[in-house]
């Protein structure tokens, strides 16, 4: 579900739209701040299944759009990419479920947990 009506501002042509499945900690200080940083890259919208937590992230992250369902992030058109950022055993679903909307994605490691 879209929470938030805001839109991004008209960026370079070239300027990758990511969003991220996934906001918690991992995302929080270490890779989630680089994608605002980099040239060419804008985090534009965030998921995470608590609504609440998900809208204080893109708050406190300057984030336009965020959700609690990952295919509704996924299939956002102002989204380009996606990055996983979520438990191992939910990657590879949400890979999946990105790659087959024809979008980039980029997973935080592993791809899938192990066997047993």
């Amino acid at each position: 579900m879209q929470i938030s009506d805001q839109n991004h501002p008209t960026d370079h042509p070239k300027t990758i739209h990511w969003g991220i499945i996934g906001c918690g900690n991992v995302t929080e200080l270490k890779s989630g701040p680089a994608f605002q940083k980099v040239p060419g890259s804008k985090l534009v919208a965030v998921m995470r299944r608590n609504a609440d937590l998900a809208r204080d992230y893109a708050k406190r992250h300057g984030v336009a759009r965020w959700y609690s369902d990952a295919s509704e992030l996924i299939n956002d058109p102002q989204v380009d990419a996606v990055y996983v950022a979520t438990p191992p055993d939910s990657h590879a679903l949400y890979a999946i479920q990105a790659m087959k909307a024809g979008k980039p994605v980029y997973v935080e490691k592993p791809m899938a947990p192990m066997g047993k």
